[in-house]
């Protein structure tokens, strides 16, 4: 008995890519296919109900290497389409329980498809990521010396009011210290969103998951022109130069994956 399929949508398009969709593979090498309805075409594939139900769905998300490779799967198709026009990127794990409620949701939504698709037309995401340089820590400020001379200095303080006075002047060091690298990390974001038609902040990732033990104080997107991507990163190479006190990190082209603004599917 064959198992009950769902309709998995990675984005939606204004027309079928020219090159057509044969060539690509889908969520679990699947194959990946045009659904149009109300002038515009869902790019979608087939995927097993058994394990792309709601209650599945769930279970799959917590499982990093499955959402891994979803992940990846989902992007390149995306990716893929992108290259041949505008598109609107759904949110991962967008399933529709057949072709006919994918065609219902590209009716019922159409108009904010097509505004999406008209404001990212000619145009990229390009992400960006600052993490301070030297994370303060309380009660150790980089003064130059080396550990056992401050170590003398307790000594010697004690736990007297010589020693309760330094520690509250390396606290008030740490918190302008603080304050100076998100400042910093402020003048960024304006310098590039200036730039940008919109900007996205997001919420700065912890560093277990960022990969870096440094602090991130910048999360954003920007939505730039195609023509006017030289200029941004000319920018992030000043802005570098400018504050030594962040790490900037940036990423994409993207399709505009934060842009999107479009309502959740529902699950079959």
């Amino acid at each position: 008995m064959t198992d009950p399929s769902a309709v998995w949508a990675y984005a939606v398009a204004e027309r079928v890519p020219a090159a057509g969709l044969d060539e690509l593979e889908g969520i679990e090498g699947g194959r990946v296919r045009a659904v149009p309805a109300a002038g515009l075409v869902a790019i979608a594939g087939d995927v097993p109900l058994s394990g792309f139900s709601e209650a599945a769905l769930r279970r799959n998300l917590e499982d990093l290497a499955w959402l891994e490779a979803t992940a990846r799967a989902h992007h390149r198709v995306i990716a893929a389409v992108a290259e041949d026009g505008p598109v609107v990127p759904l949110r991962l794990a967008t399933v529709y329980r057949d072709d006919a409620s994918t065609a219902a949701a590209l009716a019922e939504f159409g108009g904010q498809f097509r505004s999406a698709l008209a404001q990212t037309r000619a145009h990229k995401e390009w992400g960006i990521k600052a993490y301070a340089t030297r994370p303060a820590e309380p009660g150790a400020p980089d003064d130059g010396r080396g550990s056992s001379e401050r170590g003398a200095d307790r000594k010697s303080a004690g736990s007297g009011a010589a020693y309760l006075d330094r520690r509250r002047r390396e606290l008030t060091a740490h918190e302008q210290a603080r304050r100076g690298v998100v400042a910093g990390a402020e003048l960024v974001h304006a310098r590039l969103a200036g730039l940008a038609d919109q900007s996205r902040l997001h919420p700065p990732q912890s560093p277990q998951l960022a990969g870096h033990r440094a602090q991130m104080l910048l999360n954003a997107s920007y939505l730039l022109p195609d023509d006017r991507d030289g200029d941004f990163a000319a920018a992030v190479d000043e802005l570098a130069g400018q504050h030594g006190e962040l790490r900037i990190e940036i990423t994409g082209p993207w399709p505009p994956y934060s842009f999107a603004g479009l309502p959740e599917a529902g699950q079959p």
